[in-house]
């Protein structure tokens, strides 16, 4: 069974901005990355990630289209696409 999106090796600061992970239904790439997200919260604690439809916001869907799944950090993007497992830990893991 693949640990939830949710699973944290440690509680999150509550004043960091959260992950939100914009996708779609029926996109594999989305169904992915969220996968890697979910294993990757079992080897390093991460901010809490919140599942979005990229379609639930015009400026979403003007700015990110087809280019999904997108995982923003607050209101910067840290993954498009494409998620790089290293980068992630690189970023999450001396908080």
């Amino acid at each position: 069974m693949t640990p939830s999106v949710d699973a944290r090796a440690a509680s999150p600061d509550p004043g960091e901005p959260a992950l939100r992970l914009l996708m779609r239904e029926g996109c594999e790439l989305c169904e992915q990355m969220r996968e890697q997200l979910a294993e990757l919260a079992g080897r390093c604690p991460l901010p809490p990630v919140v599942l979005s439809d990229v379609d639930d916001d015009p400026s979403w869907q003007r700015r990110y289209g087809l280019k999904i799944p997108v995982l923003l950090w607050g209101d910067v993007a840290i993954a498009v696409t494409r998620l790089d497992p290293e980068e992630i830990l690189r970023l999450f893991r001396f908080r």
